[in-house]
């Protein structure tokens, strides 16, 4: 089918059901950040693959909504005849439904949109009159003839003595949490909530080790897990007499067997709306809340703490490994004409990590980004393209990898020659960002939000921005972008304590020109010599190339933070490095006041 046969179709079956419009989400029943190929509904209608978008298809206008991070890879990839793009905050789809006069019948699903979601949307429309129709049976299992099925993916047990903690110890604790708040029981509808629970990781998705499913942790009595079972018995899981086994189509039957007549916790945010719907129906009273289970999961224990610190310190190994390679590599390669491509760079930092202990796969899908592609903050490199780096623009690496006791997450921007000015101030102004969050001291249970002005500040001086946020908590083997914790312009109500892992990565994008960040994972730490504060530690254990920056705009302190960095990098890698990528890791870690030619980069002269 042609994208506009597929548009076509869905306004007939909309035709058929009464409907004058449909609402379309990137999400599946979790609101998971990367979906299975079965769910990705709104990618197969509209030919948009990032992460997070929106679609509002009427019988004369299709309108993607997609945010900052996205709006230039959606004017590439969707057809512009048929599809009209809008920012996803700045003119939501409510907005746009405010825009029509007539009232309208919106269909959805309500397994894929949130109690949030729909509640405030309903709010946003009512005004006009339009009536939003939680729809039985959703258009895509008729009109997508191809579809994939659902994912089979074998669980795979997450040892006590890797977690710190069994899964029954976990559950006791969230159960103690539910009784203090007088409910009977919360619907677990995050995949990456289960899978701490259970002390269990996943294989449905690749590069996020989560069981596709969802749960019921009652009071009293085992917790209901709706999962096919051919995943537990395909991974060898044992039976557990404190969890029950159901399949996922029972799962609202069971929730109304247990909702009847009690208080059922859920979290509205991340909740599907036909889970409140079912509690309401069964004489249940749902009660809204902050996931007691993703605060607890966010507080890492000692034993995953020092996972993570070991999982970096083999993870720094491979980027000095590919940094060292692709600085020697690019220029050689592009003099005869046979020049490294975004794929082939994507590939090697691939092999490097593979290569240490413990390496599992990917943690996400490496934005390797040449040039004007670096614009773009969620490149995708593509083979078929075959994009080289060149020595005379910048190069942008974001990748990541999950190990059996950490999940890693990291962003370095090289240049391979002389940079303009106007470049090198601004890559500038992101590293002194970059310093200043990551050197912060603030009080113990300081808002996310309420930091992220330090990254930002340097570059606000200039009258310039960037338009996501500044970090996110990592999961522990889990997902690669962890709520609830964000730095962002946007409240985080999630207080920062000692244990919560996060990342720092500010950056700046012009489209049609270049693209820089830099990005390392770190720990909130209580500050060793103010009670009270706290401060972050680094994880990532990889240099920071500093021949992109013009060091004379560094205050002494900054210089400092960078050396005693590099110093922690020194020391962790060296014993564990030989050959080049010694040679070059201990160049690039020299103190900041050698910078020049003896890291093997340009002088700003």
């Amino acid at each position: 089918m042609t994208p506009a046969d597929k548009l076509a179709t869905l306004r007939g079956w909309m035709a058929d059901h009464g409907l004058s419009a449909y609402l379309v989400t990137s999400a599946d029943a979790h609101q998971s950040e990367d979906c299975p190929e079965r769910d990705r509904c709104l990618a197969w209608l509209s030919g948009f693959s990032g992460s997070l978008g929106r679609a509002l298809i009427t019988a004369d206008r299709a309108i993607l909504f997609v945010d900052g991070r996205y709006q230039v890879q959606a004017t590439r990839q969707v057809d512009p005849t048929l599809w009209q793009i809008a920012h996803l905050h700045d003119a939501p789809p409510e907005a746009a439904l405010r825009s029509f006069s007539e009232p309208l019948r919106v269909g959805y699903d309500p397994m894929l949109w949130t109690v949030s979601q729909i509640e405030e949307m309903t709010a946003a429309i009512a005004p006009v009159g339009h009536d939003l129709v939680a729809l039985s049976v959703a258009p895509f299992a008729s009109i997508w003839s191809d579809r994939p099925a659902a994912p089979m993916g074998a669980l795979r047990r997450m040892p006590d003595e890797v977690a710190g903690e069994s899964g029954a110890e976990k559950r006791a604790r969230v159960r103690e949490h539910l009784r203090e708040q007088g409910l009977a029981a919360w619907v677990v509808t995050r995949p990456d909530d289960i899978a701490w629970l259970t002390n269990t990781r996943g294989r449905d998705v690749p590069m996020h080790p989560v069981p596709l499913s969802v749960a019921i942790l009652p009071v009293d009595g085992p917790m209901i897990w709706a999962i096919f079972k051919d995943k537990l018995t395909a991974g060898q899981i044992a039976p557990d007499p404190d969890v029950e086994i159901t399949p996922p189509e029972r799962f609202l039957d069971r929730l109304a067997q247990i909702a009847e007549g009690n208080a059922i916790g859920l979290d509205p945010n991340f909740a599907p709306q036909a889970v409140e719907a079912a509690i309401l129906k069964a004489g249940g009273t749902p009660v809204r809340g902050d996931d007691p289970i993703t605060v607890l999961k966010a507080a890492k224990n000692a034993v995953e703490l020092a996972g993570y610190r070991a999982a970096h310190v083999k993870d720094g190994v491979a980027w000095t490994g590919f940094m060292a390679w692709l600085a020697e590599t690019v220029p050689a390669r592009f003099a005869t004409g046979n020049p490294v491509t975004e794929c082939e760079a994507a590939d090697e930092i691939l092999r490097l990590r593979q290569q240490q202990d413990g390496f599992l796969e990917a943690s996400f899908n490496s934005i390797s980004a040449a040039g004007t592609n670096a614009a773009m903050c969620h490149y995708a490199p593509k083979r078929a393209e075959n994009v080289p780096i060149t020595p005379e623009a910048l190069y942008l690496l974001d990748s990541g990898g999950q190990y059996v006791n950490g999940t890693t997450d990291a962003t370095r921007t090289l240049a391979f020659g002389p940079v303009s000015e106007d470049v090198r101030r601004i890559a500038t102004a992101v590293l002194k960002g970059f310093i200043a969050l990551s050197s912060a001291r603030f009080p113990e249970g300081s808002f996310p939000h309420h930091l992220d002005a330090l990254a930002r500040a340097p570059l606000w001086q200039m009258g310039l921005d960037y338009d996501h946020g500044t970090g996110h908590g990592v999961g522990h083997n889990l997902l690669v972008h962890e709520h609830p914790h964000r730095f962002g312009k946007r409240a985080n109500p999630y207080p920062l304590l000692p244990g919560h892992i996060m990342t720092i990565e500010p950056g700046y994008y012009l489209e049609g020109q270049f693209g820089l960040r830099i990005e390392n994972q770190v720990e909130v730490i209580a500050d060793p010599e103010v009670p009270g504060f706290c401060r972050f530690a680094p994880l990532t254990m990889a240099p920071i190339p500093l021949g992109l920056f013009d060091m004379a705009l560094l205050t002494d302190r900054e210089r400092g933070w960078l050396d005693q960095y590099h110093a922690q990098v020194r020391m962790r890698l060296a014993p564990l490095l030989s050959g080049i990528a010694r040679d070059w890791m201990l160049a690039q870690t020299e103190p900041s006041a050698r910078v020049g030619h003896s890291r093997g980069l340009p002088r700003n002269e």
